[in-house]
């Protein structure tokens, strides 16, 4: 560093290398910080404040590197020479646009028709007629319980029908004729109808020991077994139809609001690597106590692979809308001791200096940030090049002869 210094300026000579090297000295210390092996007990959040921190330091020690450089250059005007090359930059105009912001929820798909069957009655399994993985008809017969005492009561019924309806039409003829009582013919409308509806009630209890599909779909699973005794509420079948299928997810409270039914949702199935857009179907109106959550569902339509129920899918839920809104990269997005901040080009008489603009932020949306001040709109913005620059460093845009816009698209 000496021989850069002139003869005529050694009284300046060692404050100005004693800062240099206490500021290469400083910066050395925080690198061998920042290498060092991190502490397994601390926390993500600690670990994001001391990244804060540390970008906030960095952009500190760079101003005071170019005031450094700055007052090295009026001493040396050979140091001034090689600090006074050009940094190639890119640069975009920023241009208010639509700007959305997802949410990523869990959910899970769900079918309406997933059920578990049993039977209406006990009895024995007398026989099951499906296997697992059989695709059935509604009203097909699943599984028939012994019901031998049933057809037996049914049988003695039908014999004691066919006599009251015999004494009914007899008494019916004689009454027409004025002869015998109205009691008597009463007594036979009566036993009758009677035998008719305690009929009706053997076929009905007989119909609850056959176990029929309620709808077309596919057995998956059958514990059910020839020679168990069955007994009502004890699940014997599962079908499963995907003509009715959905998906469900729970949302945290403090979305209330944020979404309505006919909003788009991007649906993403990890299992098969696919993803489809789709509509939200309905928002619950009610809170969850114990997770405090609300349900959302979504239309799950027709897909040209797999769908399984309770298979977890990631939704994208948008929670935020604007039609004009000044973003930028969240990456190109720096902090200092005032803030954050970003670099814009200045011309200042046919010369092109970086210039730092504070700005604030807004929502942060996958790899943007909404800019609610310090932007006015037409701006030159940094992009490739932005952590080279200190505020002042001249730059040089790379294809300067092209429209800046241009050179952000390509």
């Amino acid at each position: 560093m000496e021989s850069f210094i002139p003869t005529n300026n050694k009284n300046t000579e060692t404050p100005i290398i004693m800062k240099y090297n206490y500021l290469i000295i400083a910066i050395t210390a925080m690198a061998v910080a920042c290498s060092a092996p991190a502490d397994k007990s601390t926390d993500l959040e600690a670990k994001k404040k001391q990244l804060e921190q540390a970008q906030v330091e960095l952009a500190g020690l760079k101003d005071k590197i170019a005031a450094l450089e700055k007052e090295i250059g009026e001493a040396d005007p050979t140091f001034a020479q090689q600090l006074n090359k050009a940094i190639l930059v890119t640069t975009f105009v920023a241009e208010k646009k639509p700007f959305e912001h997802k949410v990523e929820v869990r959910g899970s798909v769900e079918s309406r028709k997933n059920i578990l069957i049993s039977a209406q009655t006990g009895g024995e399994i007398q026989k099951v007629h499906v296997r697992e993985g059989q695709n059935v008809s509604k009203g097909q017969v699943l599984v028939s319980l012994n019901a031998d005492i049933i057809r037996n009561s049914i049988a003695e019924l039908k014999t004691a029908l066919e006599l009251a309806n015999s004494v009914y039409e007899k008494q019916a003829r004689l009454w027409e004729q004025k002869i015998g009582t109205e009691l008597q013919y009463l007594q036979a409308k009566n036993n009758k109808e009677s035998l008719e509806r305690r009929l009706n009630t053997a076929y009905s209890q007989l119909d609850q020991a056959i176990v029929k599909a309620p709808f077309s779909g596919t057995i998956d699973q059958l514990p059910a077994r020839e020679g168990e005794v069955a007994a009502p509420g004890v699940p014997l079948v599962r079908i499963v139809s995907l003509d009715d299928t959905y998906i469900k997810a729970d949302v945290s409270e403090r979305f209330i609001g944020k979404f309505k039914a006919g909003d788009p949702v991007e649906v993403y199935f990890p299992s098969q690597d696919k993803r489809l857009n789709t509509k939200i179907a309905s928002v619950s109106q009610v809170i969850n106590a114990e997770n405090r959550t609300f349900v959302v569902e979504v239309q799950l339509p027709r897909v040209d692979f797999t769908v399984k129920p309770n298979q977890v899918v990631v939704l994208n839920l948008r929670d935020f809308m604007s039609a004009a809104t000044l973003a930028v990269p969240t990456r190109i997005i720096q902090k200092d001791e005032d803030g954050q901040f970003i670099f814009t080009v200045d011309d200042r008489e046919g010369r092109l200096l970086a210039k730092k603009v504070h700005i604030t932020t807004g929502i942060t949306s996958m790899t943007e940030t909404e800019v609610v001040a310090g932007l006015t709109g037409n701006e030159q913005i940094v992009d490739q090049g932005y952590r080279d620059l200190t505020e002042g460093v001249e730059v040089e845009i790379f294809g300067s002869k092209k429209n800046s816009k241009e050179v952000a698209n390509k």
